[in-house]
Order: C-alpha cells, then sequence, then structure tokens
C-alpha cells in the first residue's frame, strides 16, 4: 500500500499546473493566505519608488507608480499595506484620482488597501507616507553606530513587511521589476537591492535599478554614512568608514565563494554582488537582498571565521531570489536548499572537512529544536502551515536543516553528480520564477526519479515533506571529524585538567563542537579552568560568546555576567539573543536581570527583535 501511495502522489505532482514561459507570470494554481493581493484578477509588474528620507520625523514620504496587468478586465486591485498613511491614490499618466478603501487591520497582514480601477488600467500611482511604527524599518541615532556621527536606517522586509515601507502585493510569489530615486541627507549615501552607486554625491538624490523581477521582501533600503571597498571586478563591502577596512579583510574570499557557486550550479545572474554590513541591531545574520546582501557586524570575527554565512547568502541568489518559494509554507525551497548549497560552497572554497563539521552541528541544532518542541509538533513539518500567524514564526531550523537533510537523502540515492545536472536544470528552468513544494516535487519525480517508484518509496519523500520530525532514513553526518574532540572530553570528565586543549581545539567548529559537548557535571569551577585555558569569556567570535554565556548562566559562572550584560546591550542578533534570555528566564532571579537588561537594551534592537525577546519574556 505504501508504494501504491507514494506512486499516486508523484502522479499527481507531475499533474501539478505549471507556470508558462514568462519569467514573471503569476501562478494562480495556489492561494498565499498571507497576502491580501488577488494576483489572479490584477497584478503589478513594474515598480517606480519615489521616496523621500526625513530622519527628523523617521517617516518616508513616497510614491509608489505601478505598473499593472489588470488580468480580469475588473474594477478593482487590491495592495497590502501595514499602518501606512495614504494621502491618495491616481491612475495612468495624466493622475487621474481614484477612490481607494482600507479595510481593518489583520493580525500580522495589515490592511487590504483596495484602489477602483478601469478595464484598461495600466499604472496605479498611490501617495502615501511611512508610520514612525513600521516594522520594517529600523531607524538608529548616531550613537547606535559604528562612527557616532551620523544616523542611518534600514529596511528589512522579510516575510511580510515590506508592506509597512511600500503599498505592494506583497507574496513572494508575486514578482515585479522596480526603479527607485530616494532623496537622503547629503552626507549620507543610500543603497539598496539593485544597481548601487559606490560612492557618495553631492546632492543627496540616488537612482536606483532592479532589472530582474523579484519578490517584495526583497525589496530592501539602507540609508547611512557609507563607503565602499572592491573585493574583485564584481564583489566588495559597503559599511561605515571606520568598518570598511575590516569587513573587506574578513570577507577576502567572496569572489572566489561566486566562481566556486557557479561552477557548481550555472551562472551568477544578479550583475554584481556586494555586502553591506549594518550596524549592530540587525536581527539576522544574513539577508539576501538581490545584488546586496545586508549582514550583521558579528560576523567580523577577526579570523575570518564565521563567512559561511557570507557563503550561505551569496547562494540565496539561486535559491530563494533566482527561483524562489511561492509562499511561506514553502519556505524550505528557499532555506534548505539553501544550506545545502552554502555548504557546497564552503567544500569548494575551505575543504570538505569544514563542510561536515557545519553539518554535525546543524543536525546537532535541529535535533535541539525538535527536541524543544516535541517531535511530533506540525512545525516540524516541511511543508509549514503557518495561514493565520505570523509566517515569521517559520523562521526556524525546519526549513534549514530538515530541507538540508532532505536534499542530501535525495543526493545519497541518486549520487552527487546526478543531483547537481538535476539542481543546475531546476535553476536555469524556473529562474526568475516562484514555485511552490508541490511543483518541486513534480520535477523530482519526472526529472531526477525519471519515473523510478522503488526509488522514490525507498527515499520516503511524502514524509520527509509532509511528515512530524526527522525520518530515519535520513543521510548521515560525519561526527569522526570531531573524533579527536572526543577524546579531549573523555579525558576531561576524568581528570579535569585542560592544559594544552587550546593548541588541539583551534578552529571554530571545534571549539563550538566542544563547548555543545561538555559533561552534565560541569560547573562553575570547571568553567574556570576552561575559561583560563580558552579564554572564551573574552573570545571576539559571537557564535563562540553565544554558547557559552549559555553555559556562563546555566552553571552560574560569574566571571560572564558583565560581558554578558555588554553582549546583549551591543548585539541585536536574534539568533544569539534568544537562546540567551532562554537561559536567563529559566530562574527566578535569572529573569529579573533578562527583564532589567532588555529594559535597558531595547531601544538598540530591531522591533522584530523586541517583539520576538518582548513576547518571550512576559
Amino acid at each position: 500500500m505504501k508504494k501504491l501511495h507514494v506512486l499516486l502522489l508523484l502522479c499527481l505532482f507531475a499533474a501539478c499546473n505549471e507556470k508558462g514561459k514568462d519569467n514573471n507570470a503569476t501562478d494562480a494554481s495556489y492561494k498565499d493566505e498571507q497576502t491580501f493581493a488577488q494576483p489572479d484578477k490584477a497584478v503589478v509588474k513594474h515598480l517606480n519608488l519615489t521616496l523621500a528620507v526625513d530622519f527628523a520625523t523617521q517617516q518616508m514620504t513616497g510614491k509608489a507608480a505601478w505598473d499593472i496587468d489588470n488580468v480580469s478586465k475588473g474594477n478593482e486591485i487590491i495592495f497590502d499595506a501595514n499602518t501606512l498613511s495614504i494621502q491618495k491614490v491616481t491612475l495612468g499618466d495624466d493622475e487621474k484620482e481614484t477612490k481607494y478603501s482600507l479595510d481593518s487591520a489583520v493580525k500580522y497582514k495589515g490592511q487590504a488597501l483596495h484602489v477602483a480601477i478601469q478595464p484598461d488600467t495600466k499604472k496605479v500611482n498611490i501617495y502615501y507616507t511611512t508610520s514612525k511604527n513600521a516594522t520594517a524599518v529600523q531607524w538608529l541615532t548616531p550613537a547606535q553606530t559604528a562612527g557616532k556621527k551620523s544616523p542611518f536606517l534600514f529596511t528589512q522586509s522579510e516575510s511580510i513587511l515590506a508592506r509597512t515601507w511600500v503599498p505592494c502585493q506583497d507574496g513572494p510569489g508575486i514578482r515585479f521589476t522596480y526603479e527607485a530615486t530616494v532623496t537622503v541627507p547629503k552626507d549620507l549615501m543610500a543603497v539598496m537591492s539593485a544597481d548601487n552607486p559606490q560612492q557618495k554625491n553631492a546632492e543627496g538624490v540616488y537612482h536606483f535599478k532592479q532589472s530582474h523581477p523579484i519578490p517584495s521582501y526583497l525589496l530592501a533600503l539602507a540609508v547611512g554614512d557609507l563607503a565602499f571597498k572592491a573585493i574583485d571586478n564584481r564583489t566588495g563591502v559597503y559599511a561605515e568608514p571606520s568598518v570598511v577596512e575590516k569587513a573587506a579583510w574578513e570577507f577576502v574570499d567572496m569572489g572566489k565563494m561566486v566562481d566556486a557557486a557557479e561552477k557548481l550550479y550555472g551562472p551568477y545572474r544578479w550583475g554584481r554582488y556586494d555586502v553591506l554590513i549594518l550596524p549592530p541591531s540587525f536581527p539576522f545574520g544574513g539577508m539576501e537582498n538581490p545584488n546586496l546582501t545586508f549582514a550583521t557586524p558579528t560576523l567580523i570575527a577577526g579570523d575570518r571565521s564565521l563567512v559561511n554565512v557570507i557563503a550561505h547568502e551569496l547562494a540565496h541568489s539561486w535559491s530563494g531570489n533566482l527561483v524562489t518559494n511561492a509562499t511561506w509554507n514553502d519556505m524550505w525551497l528557499n532555506e534548505g536548499f539553501t544550506v545545502y548549497f552554502e555548504r557546497r560552497i564552503v567544500e569548494a572554497v575551505y575543504g570538505k572537512k569544514d563542510a561536515q563539521m557545519q553539518e554535525v552541528l546543524g543536525r546537532q541544532e535541529l535535533l535541539h529544536f525538535m527536541h524543544e518542541i516535541g517531535d511530533t509538533s506540525r512545525d516540524t513539518k516541511l511543508k509549514g502551515e503557518y495561514d493565520g500567524r505570523d509566517p515569521d514564526d517559520a523562521i526556524t531550523d525546519i526549513p534549514y536543516e530538515k530541507g538540508y537533510a532532505f536534499l542530501r537523502t535525495l543526493e545519497e540515492a541518486v549520487g552527487r553528480d546526478s543531483f547537481d545536472v538535476f539542481l543546475k536544470q531546476y535553476f536555469d528552468t524556473h529562474a526568475f520564477q516562484s514555485r511552490t513544494t508541490e511543483q518541486f516535487l513534480a520535477d523530482v519525480n519526472s526529472k531526477l526519479l525519471k519515473g523510478d517508484t522503488a526509488k522514490a518509496n525507498a527515499i520516503r519523500i511524502h514524509e520527509w515533506v509532509y511528515g512530524t520530525g526527522l525520518p530515519s532514513n535520513v543521510a548521515p553526518t560525519h561526527p569522526e571529524n570531531f573524533k579527536a574532540i572526543d577524546s579531549l572530553l573523555a579525558a576531561w570528565s576524568q581528570t579535569g585538567n585542560a592544559t594544552g586543549f587550546s593548541k588541539l581545539v583551534v578552529n571554530t567548529n571545534e571549539k563550538l563542537y566542544f563547548i555543545s559537548h561538555l559533561p552534565e557535571n560541569t560547573d562553575a569551577a570547571k568553567m574556570a579552568v576552561l575559561d583560563k585555558e580558552f579564554r572564551f569569556t573574552q573570545s571576539g567570535n559571537a557564535e563562540i560568546q553565544c554558547a557559552w554565556y549559555v553555559l556562563g548562566i546555566r552553571y552560574k559562572y560569574t566571571p560572564v555576567d558583565e560581558p554578558l550584560k555588554k553582549f546583549l546591550s551591543s548585539v541585536g542578533r536574534r539568533k544569539f539573543l534568544t537562546p540567551l534570555y532562554k537561559e536567563l528566564i529559566k530562574t527566578p532571579e535569572g529573569k529579573v536581570r533578562a527583564l532589567a537588561i532588555f529594559e535597558s537594551a531595547k531601544a538598540g534592537y530591531h522591533p522584530l527583535a523586541v517583539q520576538s525577546i518582548g513576547d518571550l519574556l512576559k
């Protein structure tokens, strides 16, 4: 029966509606519940955005001029908006005013903006102002920047936050090209997810063009005192002047990464690949905005040990930006693919051992997350169930590491060479399109497995994608790379003597494995011995600091108290904030500390971090 079920399922997948040849087409065969838009009736095609940035009021005033396709020849087009103030809406180049209305706000989603149009309408112009409370936008004072002299602004549109700074059709399955003119204070520079300037101009007016169709979550803007330094002819870094040289040194291998990625899965199609180092409040490790990855300064460890995050964001230029998840329930198509691709880039540039070590650490995090929420939780399914919920809740280890594990299992089943041919063809065939899980599985059946039901049955595709937990046929990791560390940990458990360990546990992967596998009987006295040997408390590596400070809280190792407070007050990346605050609130006295630190630090956190950590501390 199982074999028959898989065969029927794969036949159904193969019959799924495929997109046509128009790369900017919108597929109406699925419904995205996270957007109010009805793209099967009227859909956006191109945005001409005019924005004026006002740091005094912490608002942006703009005009979003949308070229549209009135597919149904109806009398309405629907946009997404959230906390926007709409002044007026006009139609066409002659700007004839038209009626519009905003529905009542819905939690997470904001409001539907209904605009009256004619059957032949081709352009809709929306005049608006952003709110100070726009969740996608963070306004930083000079004191919150590296240079301490100029303010800074950046946006973070994923998952459904673009609608808080641009009225748009805010779903990953809706793609459009864009141009923008942005006016900023004359001593600052603006950059976007598009072709960018490399130096300031005297007028403070910047023009941008993104000629490839992208979804709204990849709309991005940053404004600040920025400098640029090239790494090679198509890669470079933007950062505040005091940071740019350090960033360029840290990410010197970016060009090699692009070359390695192209050898794997075809040409890089976006022109330049640059990285912008943001102030510390940025809530993620990186955001894959086309042409210009936004990155946290916590990647600048001083030893090039955390550049796998850059490999990850670069990989998104294929998996995510080039071929995109159609809805946020399909997020694993972005993130699982990108983790797989990231580790292939790391293997090509830094060697197989590094990639395998990261795989072990990633599997470790996945199993820990599943244990935490329960491996029968619906949130352990690859195909997510986030309708009616905040799609940011989908940003867990499941789409990343379970998605990666599924792809590795496919690779093991068919062989790496065949899998590489399939992935390259997948990116080529569906470039600048958005895809559902079911459409991907149809491709797996027809182009990778070629109807081989025995192989499909052995892989257990349905269980992987729609089942909870982790299937038992998961591709194995390679813990043998940590055998020497395991021996040291065993010796440490017996003797408590760590002399010389720091000469044997050298790179970041090894240190993270060592810290995460310390025995249950660790206490403050034993941590002091290890700290004397490794100086973990004084580490400049944010990954190591976070892992070590979690144990410091757990085992009441007081030398970490002040560094922990400083860390939580100077870093806004949720990957680090969440486990540290979680550990603090496990005890009554820890919760008091957590609330006090959060109260003093939250002004420097991004609104997303304020929301998630605030919810955690309730």
